[in-house]
């Protein structure tokens, strides 16, 4: 009798938000998955031992798991949770503010009603912090810390575990005490996570496959001109070509989870389902067996759309001596889980699925032929927007599976083991969206992205074979960061197609992790990785200058008249900036008595110039002239020029003053200039003026200015 075979593949991932050199986690997500999904959707199939899943675990978030587990991971928003609202910083309070309600309204926030009560209150205040803080004294700002974080715990959790449970039924009026007992609950439910996907894997009711270490676009890294061939003329960066990077990071993802599991996965999901042949030849050489992707890559690969007939069998690629067996998912029935089911009853949307599934393979069935359907999807995010996080339709769905005769949920070797496999020679390039590579490639921001990353591998390359005397931790760490750097999620954020409230701290982040492969290895970062390559909407404000000045160059405002008549550019709005981009500079005064170039610095409130640097490149606006680079050392006592030899005068007290004759910076009397700012703390861009590009000064000659 034929069946219809079940292929369920979940697959868990989050990006790596650790800062390897500084610890930091820069974003709480890995954490708040962990309490609210990794855990409870392994530990939901002991109800059901007759249905076999397989889990995809990417090893850099299982990293992240191990770290928070163990209570070594730290994370800024977990921080301001876990501070006694009493001691809270105003600071910290606008980040509880801007941060504590990024959840799903409908299903967490309203979930709670002090925390739906709170979120209110935070409408009302125009989603405006200092407006906010009125209405948020120490005990609301401490309700908000705690159900900001209780929200995310598993439906396991909440139920089953007594001292959860009461911080649910107490709802309002949260005590210190809780805040320290729910610090400690988080580290205990993230522990179980790994324990149970071992457990799991143990009772042989699971099967883990695996994806690239930092979950990287392997055919992009292989050689990114491949995405020419599924999108024809497409805008590329310079040529990445690095098969080498691709072994690297299947190899040690196997080892790790050998490491981890007790043995090695066999089967690849590639990240966001993106496959090519090179990358395949280097998965079958690093002793993976089988692998999966999305039915439009099939049918690019077959010449026409994928039907049922089609994608539910297996296949087998064969190519150059080398063999992989591979599934393609149903498009389709995962996108249903993934965003469609969250809006219907557990009872209607099971039967829809399953109904939907016995009509796709009534033909296959009643021709004796067994019919595997992969369902294949994120893991995580989905379940925040159903309620009580997913677990009335999975218990649905999988009490429906267990009693219907005609089906069986496999893990995916299991159904390789029942059905006959197809054999194809080649697969095309592609990835589960659209059968292309368009949401890491080709935009203006992604193809940036790319020349950063290349020109960071490529300083790796030259200083690893040119500098015996760099340490072999040096090394690693750097190209640790490399290896992290090529990950797919970095790029997801940039380009057209996606939004998120967090998308400058994921593009801090990847600026970041290529700054610290520089620092790693001696090497001062670039000045490009001060500035996002997000093309965010800046608010600016400049005055151009009126008058010709000629200050003195002491770091204090001696006089009101010195600097009357210079230009003034400062950037507006600025309270509305995420967390991870600090801003140092208040504004930027400059000028000209025509022989030279005169700046003024006014730093924000509060800054501190330990371990500062402030870095100018000062250019000719036109034509083919050298730029001057200065960089700027800041202590408590004045300045000192580092690393330039350009002869000038610098001061910095109160504010940061320079003056900087013309023909030392190459720019002939009378042409104007362009100039960018940055500042540095621990070898790290913090912040940049102007935002983007260059902002351009004048230098006119004497006898252009009115007597």
């Amino acid at each position: 009798m034929a069946h219809i075979y079940l292929c369920f593949l979940w697959h868990m991932h989050q990006p790596f938000y650790k800062d390897l050199l500084s610890g930091e986690y820069r974003l709480p997500w890995t954490r708040m998955h962990a309490l609210k999904d990794y855990y409870g959707m392994v530990h939901i199939l002991e109800e059901f031992p007759e249905v076999h899943q397989t889990f995809n675990l990417v090893p850099s978030l299982m990293v992240q798991v191990e770290e928070y587990a163990q209570g070594e991971a730290v994370d800024p928003f977990l921080k301001c949770a876990l501070k006694p609202a009493e001691e809270l910083t105003e600071h910290e309070q606008d980040f509880i503010l801007r941060y504590f309600f990024q959840a799903s309204v409908t299903r967490l926030i309203n979930r709670y009603p002090r925390y739906a009560e709170l979120y209110e209150a935070w409408q009302v205040a125009g989603r405006n912090p200092v407006r906010a803080r009125r209405f948020f004294g120490t005990s609301a700002m401490r309700d908000l810390q705690v159900l900001s974080q209780l929200a995310w715990f598993d439906e396991e959790f909440l139920a089953h575990d007594a001292e959860v449970s009461a911080l649910v039924k107490k709802e309002r009026e949260y005590s210190v005490d809780d805040q320290l007992l729910l610090g400690r609950k988080q580290t205990e439910a993230i522990g179980l996570v790994l324990p149970a996907y071992a457990e799991a894997l143990h009772r042989g009711q699971i099967e883990v496959s695996t994806t690239p270490f930092y979950h990287p676009i392997l055919p992009l890294i292989c050689d990114s001109n491949i995405a020419q061939v599924s999108h024809p003329h497409v805008p590329l960066p310079t040529r990445f070509r690095y098969p080498g990077d691709a072994r690297w990071q299947l190899d040690h993802a196997r080892s790790y989870m050998e490491s981890r599991l007790g043995s090695a996965p066999v089967g690849l999901w590639p990240s966001e389902g993106s496959v090519s042949d090179e990358a395949l030849e280097i998965a079958a050489d690093a002793g993976f067996r089988w692998f999966a992707t999305d039915n439009g890559v099939l049918g690019r690969t077959l010449g026409s759309v994928a039907g049922v007939e089609q994608t539910y069998k297996p296949y087998r690629w064969k190519r150059d001596g080398r063999e992989l067996l591979c599934l393609f998912r149903d498009h389709y029935l995962s996108d249903l889980i993934g965003f469609v089911y969250q809006r219907m009853g557990a009872n209607d949307a099971a039967g829809h699925f399953l109904g939907l599934i016995r009509d796709n393979c009534r033909g296959m069935l009643a021709s004796g032929r067994d019919a595997l359907v992969p369902i294949i999807l994120d893991g995580e995010n989905a379940w925040e927007h159903y309620p009580e996080n997913g677990r009335a339709f999975l218990r649905e769905l999988y009490r429906r599976i267990s009693e219907d005769p005609d089906m069986r949920a496999v893990t995916v070797s299991e159904a390789f083991e029942r059905i006959e496999a197809e054999t194809i020679h080649n697969i095309f390039p592609g990835s589960w969206i659209n059968a292309n590579f368009d949401i890491w490639i080709g935009a203006e921001e992604d193809n940036k992205a790319w020349e950063y990353l290349l020109r960071a591998r490529q300083t790796y390359d030259r200083v690893v074979s040119s500098e015996p005397g760099i340490s072999a931790e040096a090394r690693r760490i750097a190209h640790e960061e490399l290896m992290i750097a090529e990950g797919s999620d970095w790029c997801w954020w940039y380009g057209p197609q996606h939004e998120s409230a967090n998308r400058p701290e994921f593009d801090r982040l990847f600026r970041d992790h290529l700054a610290n492969v520089y620092r790693a290895l001696n090497v001062s970062p670039p000045e490009e990785l001060s500035r996002p390559i997000l093309q965010v909407s800046i608010r600016e404000s400049h005055e151009l200058p009126t008058a010709p000045i000629r200050p003195s160059i002491d770091g204090e405002v001696t006089s009101y008249f010195e600097w009357l008549g210079a230009g003034l550019y400062k950037v507006d709005g600025r309270s509305g900036a995420m967390h991870g981009q600090r801003y140092l500079i208040r504004e930027l005064r400059y000028g000209s008595d025509g022989y030279s170039i005169y700046l003024r610095v006014d730093f924000e409130e509060g800054f501190d110039p330990a371990d500062m640097e402030a870095r100018f490149t000062i250019a000719q606006a036109a034509g083919s002239g050298a730029s001057a680079s200065i960089v700027l050392n800041l202590s408590a006592n004045g300045v000192e020029a580092g690393g330039s030899s350009l002869q000038g005068e610098y001061a910095y007290h109160s504010v940061l003053e320079m003056k900087l004759p013309l023909p030392a910076l190459g720019i002939p009397i009378g042409n104007p200039a362009r100039l960018q700012m940055s500042m540095w703390h621990g070898g790290l861009p913090v912040d940049a003026l102007p935002p983007q590009g260059w902002l351009e000064v004048s230098t006119a000659e004497p006898s252009d200015w009115p007597l």
